[in-house]
């Protein structure tokens, strides 16, 4: 028998956390979102996530909170160090990040921002 195994969406299991909680949108940040378009925004998702969470060396410092939207929603996704990354999402910490994890960040990080543009 086939049985499947339901995983909670993180972005509701990260409201849990009441640090993560704490990050959110300025209504100027959203302003501007709005103005240039979200699909502007997430063009450079990728290799953000690229360069920030490639190295786990330099873990826990590579991520500012002020800058980008996207480093605010890293960080309240918990995709801002690798560290964060293996304990909420459980994407290992000492391998070199794969395409699909990558993808997966970058959706996590395209719905907390759709979400918080309808807040």
């Amino acid at each position: 028998m086939l049985t499947l195994i339901m995983r909670a969406d993180p972005l509701v299991r990260l409201k849990k956390s009441r640090f993560r909680r704490e990050f959110g949108l300025s209504e100027f940040e959203k302003g501007k979102i709005r103005e240039q378009g979200i699909s502007y925004l997430m063009d450079g998702c990728k290799d953000i996530i690229i360069k920030k969470l490639s190295n786990p060396s330099n873990d826990g410092k590579q991520t500012p909170f002020y800058g980008n939207p996207i480093f605010k929603a890293m960080h309240a996704t918990a995709s801002c160090c690798r560290k964060c990354l293996f304990k909420w999402h459980r994407i290992p910490y000492w391998r070199q990040l794969e395409e699909q994890d990558i993808s997966y960040i970058e959706d996590l990080i395209y719905r907390w921002i759709r979400k918080q543009l309808l807040s």
